[in-house]
């Protein structure tokens, strides 16, 4: 009987020591997190002669804000945390302290809505972060070659060209110039002279605009003589604070169409886009800032969504690789333009469609049919590779 017992017991020793081990279940992997910081300062333009319809002061912060939310609402699925940290200065110390308080944080990872001096410091200050342009349209910004900088904002040459080459496929070659007095109208002015000569135009005539009385009395009393030249087909005009360009329409000496920073206008974004799928966009940021989206909207909306698409594809927020990924041309992204966009690696430009606007239409959309490329098409808007002295897919960081 005890024998037995005791073979028993040996049995259930044996049977336990054969039971498999059991293993705790494995860990959760935590979620990626993506901390995407924006910047925004935009200078006081001052006393404005047309001040009917407002710049919105949140321009551009609205358009992140979107991007985050429409980031997150595919990031979950993936396990990827999408969170915006925003900083709005009034001037561009409070904008460098703001941003060196978000890196201090941890952010590498910015969207700025500032002039171009600021974002050119912002960059050197900040070499290991990753910068999104989309406040600034400076050609020489572009041509800096900042290694840290990527642009999603249209530069003025990409809008001057797109203006071109719509004048170009209507046969108004012959222009009148009229400049303001701001540096930046004569950058405006000069990528307008730009695009002349590349799309074989003539202007006839430049006039600098330098009145500085009772501008809005003086534009609708002078306007006429002050544009009696040789005859033209279109007058141009390079007025970006908007000090006289809004009373050009119906003063000129001949009657003729306007377009430039006012009349028909190139912009990266209008209320009036509405094809491949922008419709749906314009409603949801209308339902999200409460009012129509602007280029400085769109354009912080794609530097998010241009952020996470890299994200999704290498599942990492380091910004050198997400750098990588986006000036190699395989990161194709969707902007409701009606082509995919990318990245140049040449200059960090982003190709974009430009659509020609006036405030309630859109009237066409660049590049032109005609206007062809080796590569690319948008391509012919701004500046091409060979153009441009920066090979910024060579440059260190």
């Amino acid at each position: 009987m005890r024998s037995l017992a005791i073979r028993s017991l040996l049995s259930l020793v044996a049977l336990g020591c054969a039971a498999p081990t059991l293993q705790a279940a494995p860990a959760t992997p935590a979620a990626l997190q993506v901390r995407i910081g924006y910047l925004g300062y935009r200078p006081d333009p001052g006393p404005l002669l047309s001040n009917v319809i407002p710049e919105p002061a949140d321009a551009g912060l609205r358009g992140a804000e979107l991007a985050i939310t429409d980031s997150n609402t595919t990031g979950r699925f993936l396990k990827h945390d999408y969170a915006l940290e925003a900083v709005s200065a009034e001037s561009p110390q409070a904008l460098l302290d703001g941003a060196r308080q978000l890196y201090a944080q941890g952010l590498r990872l910015l969207v700025v809505n500032a002039p171009a001096e600021q974002l050119a410091q912002l960059a050197q200050a900040m070499p290991d972060a990753l910068l999104l342009n989309a406040g600034s349209a400076d050609d020489a910004l572009r041509q800096r070659c900042l290694p840290n900088l990527l642009h999603t904002l249209p530069s003025r040459s990409m809008l001057a060209d797109a203006l071109g080459q719509f004048l170009a496929a209507r046969r108004w070659n012959r222009w009148l110039l009229i400049v303001g007095n701001t540096a930046a109208d004569q950058a405006y002015a000069e990528a307008l002279r730009r695009a002349a000569k590349r799309f074989g135009h003539k202007i006839v005539a430049e006039k600098a605009w330098s009145f500085d009385n009772d501008q809005r009395r003086t534009a609708q009393a002078e306007m006429p003589l002050f544009t009696q030249t040789a005859e033209y087909d279109v007058v141009l005009v390079a007025d970006e604070r908007g000090d006289f360009g809004e009373y050009v329409p119906y003063q000129t000496w001949y009657p003729r169409p306007v377009a430039g920073t006012q009349g028909l206008t190139p912009t990266g974004w209008h209320k009036t886009v509405e094809t491949y799928g922008a419709a749906q966009l314009q409603k949801r940021f209308e339902e999200h800032a409460g009012r129509w989206m602007n280029d400085r909207d769109f354009a912080a909306w794609i530097a998010v969504r241009s952020l996470a698409t890299a994200v999704t594809r290498l599942k990492t927020n380091e910004p050198a690789a997400l750098r990588q990924a986006v000036l190699v041309e395989q990161l194709p992204l969707d902007g409701f333009k009606g082509r995919k966009l990318s990245f140049r690696p040449w200059d960090g430009q982003l190709r974009q469609p430009i659509p020609l606007v006036h405030p309630r239409a859109l009237v066409a959309t660049a590049p032109q049919e005609g206007f062809l490329h080796p590569t690319s098409e948008l391509d012919t808007l701004g500046y091409d590779a060979p153009e441009s002295r920066c090979r910024l897919s060579e440059v260190e960081r």
